[in-house]
Parts: structure tokens; C-alpha cells; sequence
């Protein structure tokens, strides 16, 4: 609450009040929420929009790179298979043209043909001779396949047309994974035979085991049917279908992203190996991939969050901090003017009331001494001293004429105080000469006025014309918070050795403690209705400040409010120097 406090501009509070008759409060927050909001968007606009482009960008570029990366890696990946099958495919083929269908009817040197290919190349397990019937003639290897009829499968009959062949990965009578290459020989009389050799897949597999794949990584061959030939560590054994869709045939490599029904993001990249039936498939996990970029981004968005909230921060500040000082500008320039139309408005009445009472003394003398004159020739004459009638009606009209001259000889004690000056004056004396201005109201209201002078205290010298006005504003405000016979209560004591204290209590409506802070602010008015303009106590704060003094204020609510004013014995040179030089 302390820190909202302090940081809560100024004319926060005023903004809803109908009552002040300057309307510039709600212009100034006016003013603040437009520079905060034109501030903000010239100074983060550029700064969000530069940041959501280069965060875009940069996930762009690391997305491409990516994709680019697993591109090569398909690539690279697909051209080892291909050599490697390649390779023995065409020591296949260097081995039908170099012998003849006669060499390799020999089973010695069948077998020598096998064991420099085991040699030479490796994966090779063996090796057979079928005619043109589809009869495996010779046969070189683990298993009794000699004299195996082939004649009627789909691999016999694509290499006697193509020329080549090479197998999917099945069991077949091994019942062990393997995969078959196959090569036809056409001799020069037209006649031909199949050169048929088994490849385990044990070197196929260790290509792909070897592969560094980064985020959660997998590589595998599957056939045209989506039927896994290698193990793969996420999507299946061997001879399994793979559950992602199998990719459409491209002739290089593709690179694609895919979601699963997990919601498992996934980079795919496959390529089609030429002549065979297989399809190479990289698959890696996007949100592994991306985990260093996340990273970066959660420091790059808390980054920014900072300089946002710092600029912010900023701009709030320095906004506020300036907009205040336009705002105490404007209400010390509005309540100079106030104040300025009070002294005018003051000496004016000071003005006309030395010029009432001046024009009725004159009078008042006349009446005074014509009626002494009668009183006196009443004395003289035997025969009008005994009329009672005559000689009672004579004293009422001097007892008149005095008391009209206590009443000009306070207007004219009124007229001289509003002329700035510093005189000696006793407190409970100004406290009495206020009051009388104020009895008959009270009389009349039937308010009880009860006063506390202290023996203590002595006469100080202070301006008496503000000190006056002081008095007069506070005593009047009491009575609008009191209802008819209500009681005020005056009390003058000392509050130090070189203080006076001036205590005026009354037992009216109170002030709700909300409204506590507010009550000497320019404005502040809680009468609205009976036309209050909210300066009454701002200007008295302003004429106990220039006496040197301090003001304070309690209350409660239903039970009445008491104001005490503080004051110097000796006013302060500094303001005896400024006030003679006004005067």
C-alpha cells in the first residue's frame, strides 16, 4: 500500500469530482494515460516488432536447417546402401561374364567363386546356378537347396526379364532373415542360367546401426508395401508394418514434418533406392531437435519481458514524475490566482466596511451629541425632569448610539487588519474580536460557545490581518458541520516554549477518515449541493503556512471535528522581510 502510495500520481484522486469548477484534473490524466500510451507504442513497437521477426526468422532458419540436415543424412545414407548393393550386384555380374555356364556347372570352382566374395566383400552366405527351367543345377552353401525349383516364383521370372533382381528381406526355407541378388546370363547360342546369391543382413543392418542420429533418432528400410527390413527402435521389429504412411515415391530425396495421433511432432525424410524394393527412412523427433532453440528462446523472451518491463517501468516514472510537476505548477498557479481574487475580495469588504463605519460615525456623533443636548436641557428645566417617559427614551438612544459605535469601531478594527502588517496582539483578544462578528449567528442557531484561554501565554507578534482570516474561515466551517444548538469549543494553550496552539472543536457531522487527507487540497469540497467551492481550507493552509505555523485535524464521524492551529510567539524573520516588502 506504502508503494502504491508513492508512486500514484498526484491528481489520481480528483478525476471523478464533479465539484471542482477547473476541470484540468481529468485533463491531466488525460494527459498521463496519452503520453504513457504514445510513449509505449513509439518505444516497444519497434522493439517487439524487430524481436518477432528475428524470432521468427531464427525458428525459420533453424527449421530449414534441420530439414536440410536430414536431407543429407537421407541422402548420404541411401548412396551407402545403393554402393553396397551395387557393389556386390556387380561382382554378381563381373562373375557371370568372366565364367562360363560350364565354370561356374563345376562345384569347386563354385565354391572358390563364394569364398573370394565372402572375402572381397563380406554378407554373402551362398551362392547357386539355375537354369533356364527354374531348377537350381549346383549349389554352394549351408542349406540343401540343390535341385530347388524356382521356376514358378515372381523373383525367377522378374530377372529373366529384367536381367537383374533384387529380393525384399525374407525368411524363405532359411527361416532367417536374408535378402537374395540375383543375375541372369545369356550365352552366345541364346541359352541362359540365373546366378542367384544370399546376402545376410547383419552388414545391411550395420550401416544403418552406425548412423549418429540426434534427436531421438531412427533409421530403417522399409519395402514399397511399408513392411520394416530393418529393425527400428520406435516403430516396429522386422517384417512389421510401420504405423506413419508410407511415403509416395519421389525420385530424390523428400523431406516432410508430421504429426503423430499423440500430438508427437516428427521430422521424416526418405528416399527410394533405385532398383530395389526398398525405401530409406530417417525419422527424428522435432521437439528434441529444437530443445537448444527452446532454450534460447526462453532466454530471449525473458530478456525481453526485462527490457519491456524496465522500459515500461521507465515511462511510467518519468511520465509521472513530469506530468505531477505540470499539475503542482497549474494548482499553485490556480490557487496564486484564488488567492489573489481572497485578498483582493477581502480588502475590498475591508475597504467598504472602514467606509460604513466612517459614514455612520458621522452621523452617530450628531445623534450623540443632540441627544445629550436634550438630556442636558431636560436637567435644566424643573418641568421635563419629572417626565420618566422623556428621560427613559433620551437613554435609550444613547445606549443606542453606543452600541453602534462598538459595532463601526469593529468594522473599522476589521478594515485595518487587512493591511499586511506584523503587530503584537494578544491571541484570546483576536479569538473574542472574531467571535463577534459570528454571535448573533450563534445566538440566533442557539450554539453554545465555550472558551479555554490560557493565563500562559503571552501576546505574539504575527500578522493579524491572515490570522484573522485564519480564525474566521475555521469558526465558520464549524458552524456548517454543526446542527442548532450544537456546542464549539476554543481553546489557547501553550504548545512549547516558543509555540502557540489554537484548538477549535466542534460536535458536528465529522469528516470520514478517506476524506481526511484531501480536506486542505485545492478543491476538495463535500458541500457540492450548498454551492462550497473546496477553497476555504486550502486557503487558510496556505495563510497558516505564511504565518510560520502548522495546521492539524481529527475527527470522527457523528462525533465532530477539532482543527489546531500551531503558531510561532515570533513570526520568522524571513517572513517579516517578505511581508514588508509586499506591504
Amino acid at each position: 500500500m506504502d508503494l502504491l502510495k508513492a508512486i500514484k500520481p498526484k491528481f489520481w484522486d480528483y478525476q471523478d469530482m464533479a465539484s471542482v469548477p477547473y476541470k484540468a484534473t481529468c485533463q491531466f490524466r488525460r494527459l498521463w494515460y496519452g503520453v504513457i500510451i504514445l510513449t509505449s507504442v513509439v518505444a516497444l513497437f519497434p522493439l517487439i516488432f524487430l524481436a518477432v521477426i528475428d524470432y521468427n526468422a531464427t525458428q525459420h532458419d533453424l527449421e530449414s536447417e534441420i530439414l536440410l540436415r536430414v536431407s543429407r543424412l537421407v541422402s548420404n545414407t541411401q548412396r551407402t546402401i545403393a554402393y553396397f548393393l551395387d557393389e556386390r550386384k556387380s561382382a554378381l555380374d563381373f562373375v557371370v561374364h568372366d565364367n562360363s555356364f560350364e565354370k561356374c556347372a563345376n562345384p569347386d570352382r563354385l565354391d572358390g567363386i563364394l569364398m573370394n566374395l565372402k572375402n572381397a566383400f563380406g554378407g554373402f552366405k551362398d551362392i547357386g546356378l539355375i537354369d533356364s527351367l527354374g531348377l537350381q543345377r549346383f549349389y554352394v552353401g549351408p542349406y540343401s537347396l540343390k535341385g530347388k525349383d524356382y521356376g514358378d516364383q515372381e523373383w525367377y521370372q522378374q530377372v529373366v526379364e529384367r536381367g537383374q533382381y533384387i529380393s525384399d528381406v525374407f525368411l524363405g526355407f532359411r527361416h532367417a532373415p536374408h535378402l537374395v541378388i540375383a543375375i541372369k546370363y545369356t550365352s552366345e547360342s541364346g541359352s541362359y542360367c540365373v546366378l542367384r546369391a544370399t546376402l545376410d543382413t547383419e552388414k545391411f543392418n550395420d550401416i544403418l546401426s552406425h548412423l549418429e542420429m540426434a534427436g531421438e533418432g531412427d533409421a530403417f528400410v522399409i519395402n514399397h508395401q511399408g513392411i520394416l527390413q530393418t529393425p527400428s527402435r520406435f516403430h516396429g521389429k522386422v517384417f512389421q508394418k510401420i504405423s506413419l504412411p508410407i511415403p509416395e515415391y519421389a525420385p530424390k530425396t523428400r523431406v516432410f514434418q508430421w504429426e503423430t495421433a499423440d500430438g508427437v511432432p516428427l521430422i521424416i525424410g526418405y528416399r527410394y533406392i533405385s532398383d530395389t524394393p526398398f525405401i530409406l527412412m530417417v525419422i527424428k523427433q522435432k521437439t528434441e531437435l529444437m530443445k537448444p532453440w527452446y532454450n534460447t528462446r526462453i532466454q530471449l523472451i525473458g530478456f525481453l519481458i526485462i527490457s519491456v518491463t524496465f522500459i515500461l517501468l521507465v515511462i511510467f516514472g518519468g511520465t509521472t514524475y513530469l506530468v505531477n510537476r505540470i499539475y503542482m505548477a497549474d494548482q499553485r498557479l490556480i490557487m496564486t490566482m484564488h488567492n489573489v481574487e481572497y485578498s483582493n475580495k477581502m480588502a475590498s469588504i475591508g475597504r467598504l466596511a472602514a467606509g460604513v463605519a466612517h459614514e455612520i460615525n458621522n452621523p452617530l456623533a450628531i445623534i450623540n451629541e443632540k441627544a445629550g443636548l436634550i438630556k442636558d436641557l431636560l436637567n435644566f428645566k424643573k418641568e421635563y425632569g419629572k417626565d420618566n417617559t422623556l428621560a427613559g427614551s433620551i437613554d435609550v438612544i444613547l445606549s443606542s448610539v453606543e452600541r453602534c459605535g462598538r459595532i463601526t469601531k469593529r468594522l473599522l478594527g476589521f478594515a485595518r487588519h487587512m493591511d499586511v502588517s506584523i503587530q503584537s496582539i494578544h491571541l484570546d483578544e483576536m479569538v473574542q474580536e472574531v467571535l463577534e462578528f459570528l454571535h448573533k449567528e450563534a445566538e440566533y442557531r442557539a450554539i453554545a460557545i465555550s472558551l479555554h484561554f490560557s493565563d500562559e501565554i503571552p501576546r505574539i507578534e504575527t500578522d493579524a490581518g491572515k490570522l484573522q482570516q485564519v480564525l474566521l474561515n475555521i469558526i465558520n466551517n464549524a458552524f456548517a458541520a454543526m446542527e442548532n444548538g450544537g456546542c464549539l469549543d476554543i481553546r489557547t494553550e501553550m504548545a512549547g516554549q516558543e509555540v502557540v496552539s489554537i484548538t477549535i472543536a466542534d460536535d458536528g457531522c465529522g469528516i470520514p477518515e478517506s476524506n481526511l487527507k484531501h480536506i486542505f487540497e485545492p478543491f476538495f469540497s463535500t458541500k457540492t449541493v450548498e454551492g462550497g467551492t473546496g477553497l476555504g481550507l486550502s486557503i487558510t493552509y496556505g495563510l497558516v503556512q505564511e504565518l510560520g505555523g502548522s495546521i492539524d485535524v481529527k475527527s470522527k464521524v457523528g462525533k465532530g471535528t477539532a482543527l489546531t492551529v500551531v503558531l510561532p510567539l515570533i513570526i520568522g524573520k524571513k517572513e517579516k522581510m517578505d511581508t514588508c516588502e509586499y506591504s
